[in-house]
């Protein structure tokens, strides 16, 4: 027997129908994501939090799911909506459906609606709030409801994700992204040193704002001791740890109220190589003086074009981020490295002085792509140096 289930817009449109995840009912901002692979992974990204998100492609599901391809402990987005979700799974690594791992962490999802015209609504009039729910299914209710839900600008949505204490990382790269990187375009594939002590290599510490599983799995992969720190640690507590490098880690949300993180890193910078992305791109950017702004839409998916302006070269990355670097307020002290070859915004900066450079999108990325694993390693050369 089917449950019915209701998306339902500020602007007062509404899309009717099928629960695949959790009963229960869940407001955030609708956004939309390309990827034809990786739903476990952008499920478990923790930069989801507070947002409904949208899957382009028609049908997920369709390799299950399974503990190796998560990138937190459990799903972080308000909730989940596709065309259609697989009933088979075809995987020698699958361990479960789709729908069972949506019910499981209590995820509200929906199946069945139009996913096209949601998308192209939000493509033409910009990511809106929304309610998605299973028990209420009154129209007028649930419009008034996504009006009245908070949206993204202006909260601190890190503090929801971000975890407590230190962790020293030890896990390495999946067998599986190794392979995919044996074209020696990541550290993985250069120093072959996963499972191996790295005591005695260069010393790390993550700022972690609500940090893919990945991005730590690189480093230590290649070859650096990892120490993770919440967020929300001082540059006092950075630097006492006494590493060789900071990294600035992705996040969900606005970067503007996180004013604590922005002086944590104007304490570390020029006192140690700093290297960002995502989130961690826009608050090292906001702490040498520059401002960002909400994108219309957002850019989300695994087929995102960016050039490298160094080399000329174009990149296919992985993104998930609903703001960017205002370039009009970009410092003199920082250059632009990289830029989106769809609407021509920021995708990378480096300081003009200073050991620190960070990135929009995603080298870490999993399932893909891999043009951009290159990063890592000048992260490493920068601690090097």
């Amino acid at each position: 027997m089917t449950t019915p289930a209701k998306l339902a817009l500020e602007d007062g449109t509404l899309f009717p129908g099928v629960s695949i995840g959790a009963p229960g009912e869940v407001d955030g901002e609708v956004c939309f994501n390309t990827s034809m692979t990786g739903y476990q992974e952008i499920l478990t990204d923790p930069s989801y939090r507070g947002q409904i998100v949208t899957m382009t492609y028609p049908q997920i599901g369709n390799y299950g799911v399974n503990a190796g391809d998560v990138e937190s402990s459990r799903p972080h987005l308000a909730g989940f909506v596709v065309r259609e979700h697989s009933r088979t799974q075809s995987n020698f690594r699958s361990e479960g459906s789709l729908s069972e791992y949506l019910q499981h962490w209590g995820v509200v999802a929906i199946e069945s609606i139009d996913t096209r015209a949601l998308v192209r609504r939000l493509r033409s009039r910009g990511a809106m709030k929304g309610v998605l729910s299973t028990v209420d299914l009154d129209d007028a209710s649930l419009v008034r409801k996504a009006q009245a839900s908070p949206g993204l600008v202006g909260r601190d949505l890190m503090r929801e994700v971000v975890p407590e204490g230190t962790r020293e990382w030890v896990e390495p790269v999946s067998e599986w992204t190794h392979l995919a990187g044996a074209r020696g375009q990541g550290p993985e594939a250069s120093n072959q040193r996963n499972g191996k002590d790295n005591s005695n290599g260069p010393h790390v510490v993550a700022l972690d704002y609500g940090m893919k599983w990945n991005i730590p799995r690189h480093l230590f992969g290649g070859g650096c001791k990892v120490t993770v720190l919440p967020g929300t640690a001082t540059a006092e507590d950075v630097l006492a740890a006494e590493p060789d490098g900071v990294f600035l880690s992705n996040g969900p949300g606005d970067p503007e109220p996180l004013e604590y993180a922005i002086h944590t890193i104007r304490g570390v910078l020029g006192k140690k190589p700093v290297f960002g992305i995502c989130l961690g791109h826009q608050l090292l950017s906001l702490a040498c003086g520059a401002k960002t702004f909400k994108l219309k839409f957002g850019h989300r998916g695994a087929n995102h074009p960016v050039q490298r302006l160094e080399t000329g070269l174009v990149e296919i990355t992985s993104q998930n981020h609903g703001f960017a670097v205002d370039e009009k307020s970009l410092p003199a002290a920082l250059e632009v490295t990289h830029r989106s070859l769809n609407d021509g915004t920021i995708e990378g900066v480096r300081h003009r002085e200073l050991p620190a450079f960070s990135v929009q999108y995603h080298p870490e990325a999993s399932a893909g792509p891999h043009d951009s694993h290159y990063l890592f390693e000048e992260f490493l050369r920068a601690m090097e140096r």
